[in-house]
């Protein structure tokens, strides 16, 4: 079974974070996604030959996004092993459905079948 990961942090405004990050450190606007208020949903930067992804969330905070073939699977299984979902099953504009969970040390993780 291929999986991926990749690096995620979510941001109240991704726009002002993705505007900071570029001046800052130098990372280049890869893909942008958008909801029909404008507003960022799905953001991956290139840093060199790596990739790390943005997205939008209230609380902020870092992550890791893995993607792997069988997201439904996966996502009872997280669940049948005590897995708190923060966010549901979801078909993202962006091609991927994915789902957000935290594990019992209150850690955040994302998965889905996006590949960039």
């Amino acid at each position: 079974m291929k999986r991926s990961v990749y690096a995620l942090a979510r941001y109240p405004d991704c726009q002002a974070a993705i505007d900071f990050l570029v001046a800052a450190f130098g990372f280049q606007v890869h893909e942008t996604s958008k909801d029909d208020q404008g507003r960022i949903q799905h953001a991956e930067l290139r840093v060199g030959d790596d990739m790390i992804m943005l997205g939008s969330g209230e609380t902020g905070g870092p992550g890791v996004y893995i993607a792997v073939d069988d997201v439904d699977a996966h996502h009872d299984r997280a669940v049948a092993a005590g897995a708190r979902v923060t966010m549901e099953l979801t078909d993202q504009p962006y091609g991927s459905r994915e789902y957000a969970c935290r594990d019992p040390q209150g850690n955040l993780w994302y998965f889905g079948t996006y590949r960039p």
